[in-house]
């Protein structure tokens, strides 16, 4: 039976806690320790785990670091019997019934229970204690140790909720979602995937998603997710995917790394979005877009021809049907630099500079001997995602000034100013020497609302119009990263 007034006066004349035990103190028999209790002791201080030593009736004579840490006790307040404070008093009277039978059987016993520590709150702790024999077979010392489980359970509880929602969110999603190790090997796909597939579950894991492609498409997506694996780069590409029709389907695949607190890539989550419908209106709509095109083109080809055929042989008339049918073909260039265009209508036009451009927009509306429109201002280089918002812009402010502005004069005229600063280009559209401007018309155009919608949304700027009694005035602000 446990007495609770016994003391270890050796004990307490060494805070083993506070500092290790050196073996000269095992030489000259200070130290009521053997030395393998002593390595004990300094093992022991080093590990998370708690662990003490008791004498052979459970006087409990020591603790290592982590115990103080944990309770945030000191070594008078756990001696001996201390140890009962931190324990939960439902729980205290089991744990002393169990204590005291290993004592009294000499057995070694384990049990869990919870321990109070510093911050008021109690974690249950798996505690194992064995018996330590002399030579003659009796107990001289009990070992015990307190390792916490509750944390890890609840980590591993936390992590398991996290995983069932994870594929409850996945498996309600309309995309196929996938996820891999960080070395690209897939071991995740949701119920979509298996639904639009219909391969049988784990089929596709490691790289049998690669015979989900059609065969014209397995080297480049292949290709595109190594060059993604290796450097942590963004993953986008369109592919065709068999479909459990047999049919091959176009879908646009996407994937993110997951990274740590350091930039370690822990995962890779992507998903497979069925845009077959979408690609092919997109194909109908730019095989009708290259039709129209052709044929307004044809249309200025013709017009040109026509004024070629049908002029006088005068030299007066004939320059000026010359200079006529160069501004009619001038208009044909200017339509194909405002005309949209996908990567398989691109002609591979090098735009150049944003001067160029907009010199190239105006050239049809240029006369001889008279300066209809003057650039000045910053330059800067664009490319096809700028200019053909742009080129669509001016060109529907150009048509549009010929109609009604200052270009509809012969004295008019339209001064384009660009500033670079900072971060931003602004272009400025002023017209000058036209028809006085009352107010601001009631409706907008179809071709206005279109280019509006340029540089707004493709190029995430501002367009802004001010009606001026001399003329109209359009300042448009676009980020210069975006052209």
């Amino acid at each position: 039976m446990i007495h609770q007034d016994q003391k270890s006066s050796a004990a307490a004349d060494h805070d083993y806690w506070q500092e290790p035990v050196k073996f000269s103190e095992i030489v000259t028999g200070d130290a009521p320790a053997m030395v393998g209790e002593v390595d004990y002791r300094l093992m022991a201080d080093a590990i998370p785990a708690l662990c003490w030593i008791a004498r052979a009736d459970g006087y409990i004579y020591w603790y290592n670091r982590r115990w103080y840490d944990y309770c945030g006790s000191t070594p008078n307040a756990l001696e001996g019997w201390g140890w009962q404070s931190v324990h939960d008093p439902l729980e205290l009277p089991k744990v002393i019934e169990n204590w005291n039978r290993a004592i009294q059987q000499g057995e070694a016993f384990e049990m869990t229970f919870p321990l109070r520590g510093a911050d008021g709150l109690f974690r249950q702790f798996l505690t194992r204690i064995v018996p330590v024999l002399g030579q003659n077979g009796d107990i001289v010392r009990w070992v015990g140790t307190n390792a916490e489980f509750e944390s890890e359970n609840s980590a591993k509880d936390a992590l398991a909720v996290s995983e069932a929602k994870f594929r409850v969110l996945t498996d309600a999603l309309p995309q196929m979602v996938w996820s891999t190790r960080p070395d690209g090997f897939h071991d995740y796909y949701n119920a979509r995937w298996y639904e639009f597939t219909g391969t049988i579950p784990g089929s596709t894991n490691g790289d049998g998603w690669v015979d989900m492609f059609h065969a014209d498409d397995r080297e480049v997506a292949f290709a595109r997710w190594n060059h993604s694996i290796a450097t942590g780069d963004d993953y986008e590409i369109e592919y065709r995917i068999r479909h459990h029709s047999g049919e091959y389907r176009w879908t646009l695949g996407r994937a993110l790394p997951v990274r740590d607190d350091s930039g370690q890539i822990l995962r890779w989550i992507g998903t497979c979005t069925d845009i077959h419908e979408s690609k092919l209106i997109a194909e109908r709509t730019e095989l009708m877009s290259k039709e129209l095109s052709h044929r307004i083109k044809n249309i200025f080809a013709v017009v040109a021809g026509l004024i070629g055929l049908s002029s006088p042989k005068d030299v007066t008339t004939a320059k000026f049907a010359k200079q006529l049918a160069g501004r009619i073909s001038a208009l044909g260039r200017a339509h194909n630099f405002a005309r949209p265009h996908s990567e398989l209508s691109d002609p591979g036009r090098d735009f150049g500079t944003l001067h160029g451009l907009l010199d190239e927009i105006l050239k049809p509306y240029q006369i001889e001997g008279r300066q209809r429109y003057d650039i000045s201002g910053a330059d800067i280089a664009v490319g096809e995602r700028s200019a053909t918002p742009i080129a669509l812009v001016v060109h529907e402010l150009a048509t549009n000034a010929m109609k009604y502005g200052a270009l509809a004069t012969t004295d008019g005229r339209v001064h384009i100013e660009t500033t670079v600063r900072d971060d931003e280009v602004v272009i400025s559209w002023t017209e000058m020497g036209g028809p006085p401007v009352d107010s601001a018309p009631d409706s907008c155009g179809f071709g206005t609302q279109l280019s509006e919608i340029g540089i707004t949304s493709q190029l995430g700027g501002q367009i802004n119009r001010l009606w001026n009694t001399t003329g109209l005035k359009v300042v448009m602000t676009v980020p210069s990263g975006h052209l």
